[in-house]
């Protein structure tokens, strides 16, 4: 079995382009292993998330880890999180998992499809950089469904420009300019989408119709955002849903101690949140 891992990594790694490291394979296979003993393809993807993302508590957080090498490639890394890459790879192990599919090649695929634009690596402005963008994408690939109405959200539309304007920020815009008006269309394209979210003056209500393993997205009052942070739901002994979460430099994957219509009071750019509900994957 090992030797067959093994072999798909190297077939893989000399047809596509990767960046990654033993330690990640060594995560991945683990992650695999974790669902076998625990019979998690036996749960629903909820649950299964849930299980995925409390097992990388204790993973540091780690910022822009995306930004490797001169031209896009799938990054890979399992033993250093950013708050987006820590919810793409609970997601994407969870599917996986439901799908009984166990190798490294499954996972740069899954990663890839829920990571990219169409799930296809087509330079930088390929990634779905802006989180409103990928809930979008990911709704029209059937993998997740934006559910903030039926809870009893209310309409707002992102006005996105913060990459266009503050390109010197990005390393790939900085070296490739001709990427700007690209990212400025799709910009553009976002901020006419109407999208569902809950004020943050309205989640207390709502808290109880919240289930572990649902995906919280904050929305952000900063001029060109959309999103300031992502996370996933977890409901508490003490019947409150939490956030599960890679918080912040100098901080590891952990669960708030404040529950979930405490915390978003506490951070004064965060305007409410958007509730996403993984779909269970289909053949």
């Amino acid at each position: 079995m090992n030797k067959i891992f093994y072999i798909i990594i190297l077939i893989s790694t000399l047809v596509n382009a990767q960046i990654f490291s033993d330690k990640d394979v060594e995560v991945c296979k683990n992650k695999f292993n974790l669902a076998i003993e625990k019979k998690l393809a036996d749960e629903p993807i909820s649950n299964v998330i849930a299980a995925v993302g409390k097992s990388f508590m204790g993973t540091e957080y780690v910022a822009h880890t995306l930004e490797k090498g001169k031209t896009e490639s799938l990054v890979i890394n399992l033993t250093g999180l950013d708050c987006t890459t820590f919810l793409e790879n609970s997601l994407v192990f969870a599917r996986l998992i439901k799908e009984k599919k166990d190798s490294f090649n499954n996972y740069e695929s899954e990663l890839t499809k829920i990571r990219y634009r169409g799930g296809v690596i087509n330079q930088y402005p390929s990634r779905l950089h802006y989180f409103s963008d990928w809930i979008y994408d990911n709704e029209k690939k059937g993998i997740v469904k934006n559910i903030s109405k039926e809870l009893g959200g209310v309409p707002v539309n992102f006005q996105v420009d913060f990459m266009s304007t503050h390109p010197d920020a990005y390393i790939q815009l900085k070296e490739n300019p001709d990427f700007i008006p690209v990212i400025r269309k799709q910009e553009e394209e976002i901020s006419k989408r109407a999208y569902y979210y809950i004020p943050k003056s309205k989640e207390a209500e709502i808290d109880s119709k919240i289930e572990s393993g649902n995906l919280i997205a904050f929305t952000s009052n900063v001029k060109g955002l959309d999103i300031n942070h992502v996370g996933i739901a977890v409901r508490m002994e003490d019947g409150k849903i939490h956030l599960l979460n890679a918080p912040n430099v100098g901080y590891k994957v952990q669960i708030s101690e404040l529950p979930l219509d405490k915390y978003l009071e506490k951070i004064k750019t965060d305007t409410g949140i958007v509730v996403l509900r993984a779909l269970e994957p289909v053949d």
